[in-house]
């Protein structure tokens, strides 16, 4: 039986690049996630025929949002609903299943990188039809749904069993539960030579994967040690838990403390990579030797050929604006297109739909291709598992290489989290206004040769997006400035620092961006403002 349950609006249920991303107890309000998923089906329209994948990351209350999530999409006469079983799907599993099925879209209940529990966060990911981020035409309309919203409506009926593979229905709702592993290995067959890497594997190469006790663990079991033949044990906190084992399931240098402990230590495997919470992000480790991810975006492109799936070419890559400016050389040498775009994988669907680029990544260790809309973290370490059984090189030996061929911007991420919202809106404010006068001047020995905003203007859909402002200095080195929207409290500065250098390609990169980093914090005035004399973190 269909109820309709009577609600009063919350009003904080904007989203932002990732979804809606709140506190786990917030989402547990009564009528609070509910109104949400409302004011998507309401936004949507008419509902009858629709087709949405839906999965999570099997973080704290994801089981009890599924199960309200299906009784509401057959009240709403959603047609049917495509569901991982035991209600786990990875971001880039459920792109990958939306476009297989030409679905209407996909929702993923994960807060992405950010820790779960009852005292962590929890999100909502929604999908349309492209399989990425919808637009932000999109977002808008939801919000303003979500401040008006007076009523919701739920099928009344027991749980969905989702432990079994097969279908069902709840009404008029056809159910249909899926192996969440299989189709996205099936789609990796077809991107890898999945032979060639089990040659590697059977000379004794050694891994270490860390899925932080998240959902990418199954996939990471089947296709590594089960498929390529890793040995057992190659795959660790392979267990998907509510609270992830009290671990931070964001993959870099200040959370994967186990994995990096691994890598350091004299007997290390020869490869480490690491996955987030929903499986889009990833981490690149050698033997005591850590790739930027600005770096690795760059050396996936300059061995995109030796990929079965692109040795015919590519269309062009793009990166993030925050994103260092490694990857631009490689593009010029390969006379590839280029973008630079805002922060948020919606940017790169554009040029995806588009055919104007195949390769895209961001700095916060996030990167993909066009085989699906959604970054894809087990994707980029099968990418550079067929560079090394191509090469026979080393992580540290592809890495240096590359430096000598391209150059090397040293780069790191400095945060500054929990501001006040309206400290940090100020700072950007009047930074913002004293760009056009830092031209010349100089700061800890380097001078400016631009400030601006960075402003992204379409080149699919003719929208104009300013996001993040630049200080440039002569001889390519830069700073950028952005307020992060990942967060579920609070305001987060980030502070983006690069030194490109051609001769000194093996120092500290922190000594290196030491003098960049008094430049940054000068130029915003950042201790004088937020009374932070360092950031929280750096990356």
């Amino acid at each position: 039986m269909i109820k309709t349950v009577q609600t009063t609006p919350y009003s904080d249920q904007k989203m932002g690049t990732g979804g809606l991303r709140k506190k786990t107890k917030v989402m547990m309000q009564p009528n609070y996630f509910e109104n949400f998923i409302q004011s998507i089906f309401n936004t949507i329209g008419n509902l009858q025929g629709k087709v949405f994948v839906v999965g999570g990351d099997g973080r704290y209350y994801n089981d009890k949002a599924i199960q309200q999530f299906i009784k509401m999409a057959a009240a709403n006469g959603v047609s049917k609903l495509i569901i991982g079983q035991n209600g786990f799907l990875s971001t880039p599993a459920s792109s990958n299943v939306l476009l297989k099925n030409k679905t209407d879209g996909g929702f993923v209940f994960s807060a992405s990188h950010n820790p779960g529990g009852i005292n962590g966060d929890f999100g909502i990911k929604y999908a349309n039809e492209t399989g990425g981020q919808i637009p932000t035409s999109i977002s808008d309309k939801i919000y303003e749904n979500s401040k008006h919203i007076t009523e919701y409506k739920i099928f009344e009926s027991p749980d969905i069993d989702l432990s079994k593979i097969g279908s069902s229905k709840l009404g008029d709702m056809q159910i249909e539960i899926v192996d969440p592993v299989s189709d996205y290995v099936e789609m990796m067959q077809q991107i890898f030579d999945f032979e060639s890497l089990k040659q590697l594997f059977k000379k004794g190469f050694k891994m270490k994967f860390d899925a932080f006790n998240a959902v990418t663990g199954p996939y990471a079991i089947r296709i590594f040690e089960e498929i390529l033949g890793a040995e057992k044990g190659s795959v660790i906190n392979s267990n998907p838990l509510p609270d992830f084992g009290g671990k931070h399931p964001d993959p870099n240098m200040t959370y994967a403390t186990e994995l990096l402990a691994i890598m350091n230590a004299d007997d290390a495997p020869d490869f480490g990579a690491a996955n987030d919470g929903d499986g889009d992000r990833n981490m690149i480790l050698g033997k005591k030797f850590f790739v930027s991810p600005s770096d690795s975006l760059a050396i996936l492109t300059d061995y995109y050929n030796i990929i079965p799936a692109y040795k015919n070419g590519i269309y062009g890559v793009a990166k993030s604006c925050p994103t260092s400016t490694a990857v631009s050389r490689v593009a010029k040498a390969h006379n590839l297109g280029y973008y630079e775009v805002p922060t948020g994988w919606k940017y790169f669907v554009n040029l995806m739909d588009s055919k104007r680029i195949t390769l895209c990544g961001e700095e916060s260790f996030g990167t993909g291709s066009s085989h699906i809309r959604e970054k894809d973290g087990i994707w980029a370490v099968l990418f550079w598992l067929s560079i090394i059984a191509k090469t026979g090189m080393s992580v540290e030996q592809i890495t240096r290489d590359h430096w000598k061929k391209y150059g090397r911007s040293y780069y790191l991420r400095f945060d500054f989290e929990g501001l006040e919202t309206t400290v940090a809106d100020k700072l950007m404010a009047d930074l913002e206004a004293k760009l056009p006068s830092l031209a010349g001047e100089k700061f800890a020995g380097y001078e400016v040769e631009s400030a601006h905003p960075f402003i992204y203007n379409d080149p699919v859909d003719g929208s104009s997006t300013k996001n993040g402002l630049i200080v440039n200095f002569k001889g390519g080195s830069r700073i950028v400035y952005r307020l992060s929207g990942t967060g579920s409290s609070g305001a987060t500065l980030r502070v983006y620092l690069e030194n490109y250098q051609t001769q000194k390609l093996d120092e500290n990169p922190r000594q290196m961006l030491d003098e960049i980093l008094q430049a940054a914090m000068e130029i915003a005035e950042i201790t004088k403002r937020t009374g932070k004399k360092e950031a929280d973190i750096v990356t």
